[in-house]
């Protein structure tokens, strides 16, 4: 079974930057469009950032011009680079192919202090 184990989260200040990765076990990583999401306590999942399998992105609105999102498939790795983080971010952060096919994995908490 195909694993994601997503990394790099922690605890830093308000306006400060975190890169978060998270590596898939599978052979067909490359073959995938994928996407960042979050969940926040009592909230819904909800997907932040998305590339597709040519590199084009999307991101949701409130992370627009603060989050990127990057992948290397020779890695088998997809990358969030957050910056200007909020107290609003604070989550925990998983990723998935688009659509979803895999199991979600423990993700990797952020937690953004005012």
């Amino acid at each position: 079974q195909v694993q994601l184990v997503a990394s790099g989260g922690g605890l830093v200040q308000a306006g400060g930057s975190l890169r978060l990765s998270c590596a898939s076990s599978g052979r067909t990583f490359s073959r995938y469009a994928m996407g960042w999401f979050r969940q926040a306590p009592g909230k819904e999942r909800e997907l932040v950032a998305r590339m597709s399998v040519g590199g084009s992105t999307n991101y949701a609105d409130s992370v627009k011009g603060r989050f990127t999102i990057s992948r290397d498939n020779a890695k088998n790795t997809v990358y969030l680079q957050m910056n200007s983080l909020k107290p609003e971010d604070t989550a925990v952060y998983y990723c998935n192919t688009l659509p979803v096919l895999r199991s979600w994995g423990q993700g990797t908490q952020v937690t953004v202090s005012s």
